[in-house]
């Protein structure tokens, strides 16, 4: 007979573990409701995420920045690598106008920052 509470303890272990080492990606407590895509893929950034809501906030990571000085904020943050690498993650409202998606777009290109991603859901 074959006793079964050595393995149910290692499968215990192994569980205990992965749920330990598992990590999550943080979202800010913006509520947005972000547009829809039938070709979205999943992307994970560690670089900077520019939030803008549909009342018209913009959010520079946490900080609430107006946009007539993104172009400051963006050249105060302290990055370790060439700007052209750091990746950008853009996440608008579906009710935030056209015009203020390509005002942050001239605004990351005018400070150096050209890898953008625009954040959507399938």
């Amino acid at each position: 007979m074959i006793d079964l509470v050595p393995m149910i303890d290692v499968l215990f272990q192994l569980i205990l573990f992965l749920f330990v080492s598992t990590t999550f990606a943080i979202l800010p407590g913006i509520n947005l409701n972000l547009p829809q895509s039938t070709t979205a893929e999943g992307t994970r950034t560690n670089g900077i995420t520019i939030t803008v809501s549909a009342d018209g906030n913009l959010f520079v990571n946490a900080d609430k920045v107006p946009i007539e000085s993104l172009d400051a904020a963006l050249q105060s943050l302290s990055v370790s690598v060439p700007k052209e690498t750091v990746p950008v993650s853009l996440e608008a409202d579906a009710l935030v106008p056209n015009g203020t998606i390509v005002k942050i777009l001239d605004s990351l290109r005018r400070t150096g920052f050209t890898g953008v991603n625009l954040r959507t859901k399938e």
